[in-house]
């Protein structure tokens, strides 16, 4: 017996009794109370009652690889070689660099949770189980390193075609990798290269979209966030989320290698959050204040200062809103 066969008994949210369980799964109560303690490891809401069994209270919303296939456009799923649907792993990312360093493009991996998700800058990314997208892509550009000029802030506007084609409204992008509702933190994108700077080479684009954020993991994370099931009333199937994510992403990615950042720099600009604001620039120990203006060409974030226009790429350098 698996530990995902018994939570996808688990995930309707009602009791099952012990000895239901081991029958359903040909296995002991002993061997059933074994794996509903790595449920509660999982750090899931599971519920005991004498007379009743077990529940996860409000069910599981898990991943169903054969749903998201369904759902893929027809565009999508000729650029999507191999959809990977996992358990747990260290990061999506991980798994996705091994396959690039292969050369495997089009592959996607997502996952229910991330034992050592990260974000930009060495920050972790907190990836409860079954409650958020967590998933990255493979892709190559002939071109290196200047190829990837503004990848990650046209991601974000697919991202932002694909959620509002949901029904989520409101949504703004931060440079260079987030999208915010309200000025919270809803979705983070994190691209890692291998291969060729100046020749072929292999992308890795990293998301984590909150879905169902998890309250008491949440209080580690660090910034004002948010997750869809808080602002939309929209009926939320991650495995749908999912495949409208790659539905945008996917085709984005192909226009990309030909049109490069300059097809989608006005779109971005007209989601900038921070647009026209004060804002400070962080660049190691340096401190750069000014206005935001939006964007270059290239996608590196324009800045007027009392001293003259500054730009910055991205890397290292934080962008703050001056409260």
């Amino acid at each position: 017996m698996s530990l995902q066969t018994l939570l996808s008994l688990l995930a309707d949210g009602q009791f099952h009794s012990g000895d239901e369980l081991g029958q359903l799964l040909g296995v002991s109560r002993t061997a059933v109370w074994k794996q509903l303690k790595k449920v509660e490891e999982l750090g899931l809401p599971l519920s005991s009652i004498k007379g009743r069994g077990y529940c996860i209270e409000g069910g599981l919303d898990l991943l169903s690889r054969e749903e998201i296939l369904q759902s893929l456009s027809d565009d999508a799923k000729s650029h999507v070689a191999e959809l990977d649907v996992r358990h747990v792993v260290s990061s999506t990312s991980d798994e996705a660099m091994s396959k690039a360093v292969a050369g495997n493009k089009g592959y996607v991996c997502t996952t229910e949770q991330q034992s050592s998700g990260r974000g930009r800058r060495g920050r972790s990314w907190i990836s409860p189980y079954a409650g958020n997208l967590y998933f990255s892509v493979v892709w190559e550009f002939v071109g290196g390193a200047a190829a990837l000029e503004g990848l990650s802030l046209a991601v974000g506007v697919s991202m932002v075609d694909a959620l509002t084609k949901s029904g989520v409204e409101g949504l703004q992008l931060k440079w260079p990798n987030d999208v915010l509702h309200q000025d919270k933190k809803l979705a983070g994108v994190l691209l890692e290269m291998t291969g060729d700077a100046a020749g072929p080479c292999q992308v890795v684009i990293g998301i984590g979209l909150n879905v169902y954020m998890n309250q008491e993991k949440a209080q580690s994370i660090t910034q004002p966030w948010t997750d869809l099931s808080s602002i939309t009333s929209q009926p939320l199937c991650r495995s749908q989320l999912q495949a409208v994510l790659l539905n945008e992403l996917m085709p984005m990615l192909v226009g990309f290698e030909s049109e490069g950042f300059a097809a989608y720099r006005d779109r971005w600009m007209n989601l900038d959050a921070f647009s026209g604001q004060e804002v400070c620039v962080k660049l190691g120990t340096d401190r750069i204040f000014g206005a935001a203006v939006g964007v270059d060409e290239t996608g590196a974030i324009v800045i007027n200062t009392p001293k003259g226009r500054r730009v910055f790429s991205g890397g290292e350098v934080s962008l703050r809103r001056v409260q």
